[in-house]
């Protein structure tokens, strides 16, 4: 995969999928890869230049600096990958830490996206400014740390991830552009995470660093966002507490959906980004 360096010197891998028409940028939650993406941008590079992008840490992307994961650095990931490939105003399209962090790379650059398309955006409405900068425990990070690390082949890997949530709610072609992005061979012939154990655990403890929430009216493009009706992260009870803030927002509740169903339904997926942007 080509890559870019960002200014604090990480080695950004991104993916061209091509198609015609306007840029389009993705990005995806904590723990995954950009290739999850991959049957969505299929359709929408229809009409669309699409790009995805692994955040630092992810898939073939380098660890953050001394190990730090604040979410400022994954909208920095988000603008190097614009500035080396020269995306135009494009949309952006976003899931969970993803649909943050193109939140956080519009507050710091105005005007750099046309729209914003985000499924459960992680910017807890917990005041005007971060409560923390250090990293707070919580369970998605003890629950990373135990994450099994290495599988005997990709076949294993998929069978283990299919039999069970998170990953079991997935679409299978999500799940496979996962196993594709999210894994790297190991020369005993085994694989291992792309996204280890503990950077992952150290991207949730710093959720709360930023402070997206209380930023949110510096944000002048239009955010469209959709959350499950069963979400337990940014649900029906939160979801307009977010909107509230911003200047030109719209909410979409998906029945049946938990935090996940951007990937569990990618044609609904495409359908809602389409018509958040002009495409139904």
């Amino acid at each position: 995969m080509p890559t870019t360096v960002t200014p604090d010197g990480v080695s950004i891998s991104y993916t061209d999928h091509g198609g015609s028409g306007p840029d389009l940028l993705m990005a995806h939650a904590s723990g995954l890869c950009g290739g999850v993406w991959a049957p969505m941008a299929e359709q929408l590079t229809d009409h669309y230049r699409v790009v995805s992008f692994d955040e630092r840490g992810h898939g073939e992307s380098a660890e953050a600096p001394g190990g730090v994961y604040a979410w400022d650095g994954f909208a920095t990931d988000a603008l190097a990958v614009i500035d080396a490939l020269g995306l135009e105003h494009p949309f952006g399209v976003g899931h969970s830490c993803g649909g943050a962090l193109l939140l956080l790379a519009e507050m710091r650059r105005p005007d750099t996206f046309r729209a914003i398309w985000a499924f459960e955006p992680i910017v807890f409405p917990v005041g005007h400014v971060a409560t923390t900068t250090a990293p707070n425990d919580n369970h998605l990070a003890r629950g990373a740390r135990k994450r099994r690390a290495t599988f005997a082949s990709r076949e294993e890997a998929r069978a283990n991830y299919a039999s069970k949530p998170p990953l079991g709610w997935f679409d299978p072609r999500v799940l496979d552009g996962y196993i594709a992005c999210g894994l790297r061979d190991l020369p005993d012939g085994t694989v291992t995470l792309a996204c280890a154990p503990e950077n992952e655990a150290r991207t949730y403890e710093m959720g709360g660093s930023h402070d997206g929430y209380g930023r949110l009216h510096e944000v002048q493009c239009a955010v469209a966002m959709a959350c499950g009706e069963t979400s337990d992260a940014i649900g029906p009870d939160v979801l307009p507490l977010i909107a509230e803030r911003l200047p030109d927002a719209t909410t979409e509740v998906w029945d049946g959906h938990g935090h996940f169903g951007c990937l569990a339904d990618p044609e609904r997926t495409v359908a809602a980004i389409g018509a958040a942007f002009g495409r139904g």
